[in-house]
């Protein structure tokens, strides 16, 4: 790998890219596909910028949605044809008497967190505003089967579902292109949530905001392409491109905003 790579990049992130370049190397050396966890946006992005540098690897992704925000990647010889199964992803369905309970995304991620697993073995919750099923690493499928009962407190149970059974995601992300005065975290929590920058500010003292689902306490951070900013309380935002600057210096973006 060339070491120019991690100027592109934050120094934080220095150990991400050691460990993805480790996954390239081992693909190439081995002559065999590695498959990673489930990575968030940000991290696919260092991932497909590493292995752009290598002449004979290539990396797929997949999270069991074509659009699914977390993927796991596989890396593999450029002579091999990956398939849906290399990915080992499985579909989860939550049972639960939903005419008389409602489920929310928060407290699902945090009973499935709190069973003993890491965030990374689990990809996206998803609903179609009845029903949640949520994607994990096949090895995991069969311990979360026994290990979760309840969803706060509602009784459930967890199946193993069919791809084919798969809802269909309601999306609550709009799509933006925009123009801010910065890429600082607080100066876009401020302009998308229409906050006061001293009430943006306030909320990382509250240790409200994550970064790629980091806690996040400098209010200057700039963001940088694929970052999901999450505020509690009020939603995500996702950075997708920087586009430029307007007439009036303003740097053109694209971006999505959940708003909760």
């Amino acid at each position: 790998m060339n070491k120019a790579i991690y100027q592109h990049f934050r120094a934080e992130e220095a150990p991400l890219i050691d460990s993805l370049n480790d996954m390239v190397n081992q693909a190439a050396n081995e002559y065999r596909s590695i498959l990673s966890h489930f990575l968030n946006p940000r991290e696919l992005f260092i991932a497909r910028t590493i292995v752009n540098t290598q002449d004979n690897v290539k990396m797929s992704s997949y999270g069991g949605l074509n659009n699914a925000e977390r993927q796991r990647a596989l890396f593999y010889p450029d002579y091999y044809e990956p398939e849906l199964a290399d990915f080992q992803i499985s579909l989860m369905e939550v049972i639960y008497p939903h005419k008389f309970a409602v489920l929310h995304h928060g407290s699902i991620l945090g009973t499935l967190v709190n069973s003993g697993i890491q965030r990374e073995v689990l990809g996206d919750i998803i609903t179609d505003s009845m029903r949640w099923q949520f994607f994990v690493e096949e090895p995991i499928a069969s311990f979360l089967k026994t290990e979760v009962d309840r969803v706060s407190r509602v009784k459930v149970r967890l199946e193993t579902q069919p791809m084919s059974e798969r809802v269909t995601q309601i999306s609550e992300w709009e799509e933006v292109n925009d123009t801010v005065p910065s890429l600082r975290a607080d100066a876009l929590i401020s302009h998308f949530y229409n906050l006061s920058r001293k009430h943006a500010k306030d909320l990382f003292h509250a240790h409200k905001i994550q970064l790629n689902w980091m806690t996040l306490d400098k209010p200057d951070y700039e963001l940088s392409d694929f970052d999901i900013l999450s505020v509690r309380g009020y939603g995500r935002i996702r950075l997708n491109e920087q586009n430029g600057v307007s007439k009036k210096g303003k740097l053109k973006i694209s971006a999505a905003v959940l708003k909760k």
